[in-house]
C-alpha cells in the first residue's frame, strides 16, 4: 500500500475536526496569519533556512506517531531537535528540501502535507512524506503531531554515518 493512502485518512480526519470546531462562515484572521507564518517558514526552509528555530515555541510539545525509536512525545524544541531531527539531519549529505502539497488552516490549527528528500552520507536517497498538525499561539507552534514513514527515517539513520564537522 502506498504511504499516501495511509496518511490521507489522518490528514482528512484532522482537517474535518478542525473545520467542525470553526464557526460556519466566520472570517478568521488567525487562520490566514497562522497559515502565512507556516507557509513562509516552509519557503524559507526550502531556501536552506532553519525552520525550527523560529517556528517552534521553546516549550513545544511535539508528538511523532507510530512505532520505532524516534516515535514518542518531546517536551521542548531542544529535545525534539536533538533526539528526533538531528539524528537524521547529520546523516544527510545534502539539505532536506521540503515540497509542500497543501496547507490547511482553521483558527489555531494548521495542517501541512509535504514531502522531503535528500541524499544520505552513505550515498543513498532519503525520501519521506509527512503530515504535520500544528496548534499555534502568538505566531509559534506550541503543539505538533507528525505522521511520516518511520521505517524510511530509521533506515537512513541506521545505514548512514554522521557527517564530520
Amino acid at each position: 500500500m502506498d504511504l499516501r493512502n495511509l496518511l490521507w485518512p489522518f490528514a482528512g480526519a484532522a482537517l474535518a475536526l478542525a473545520l467542525a470546531a470553526a464557526p460556519a462562515g466566520a472570517a478568521d484572521p488567525a487562520k490566514s496569519s497562522n497559515e502565512e507564518i507556516v507557509r513562509r517558514a516552509f519557503e524559507e526552509w526550502s531556501a536552506g533556512d532553519n525552520v525550527f528555530a523560529r517556528l517552534l515555541a521553546p516549550d513545544v510539545v511535539w508528538t511523532i506517531h507510530g512505532s520505532g525509536p524516534v516515535a514518542g512525545t518531546y517536551r521542548s524544541r531542544e529535545e525534539f531537535v536533538e533526539r528526533a531531527s538531528r539524528p537524521l539531519i547529520i546523516r544527510l549529505a545534502t539539505p532536506l528540501v521540503p515540497r509542500v502539497h497543501h496547507i490547511w488552516a482553521v483558527g489555531d490549527t494548521v495542517i501541512i502535507r509535504f514531502e522531503a528528500s535528500a541524499s544520505t552520507t552513505a550515498g543513498g536517497a532519503y525520501s519521506n512524506q509527512f503530515v504535520w498538525i500544528f496548534r499555534m499561539r502568538d505566531g509559534v507552534v506550541v503543539e505538533a503531531e507528525a505522521f511520516l514513514d518511520l521505517v524510511a527515517y530509521q533506515r537512513a539513520v541506521d545505514t548512514s554515518e554522521p557527517r564530520r564537522p
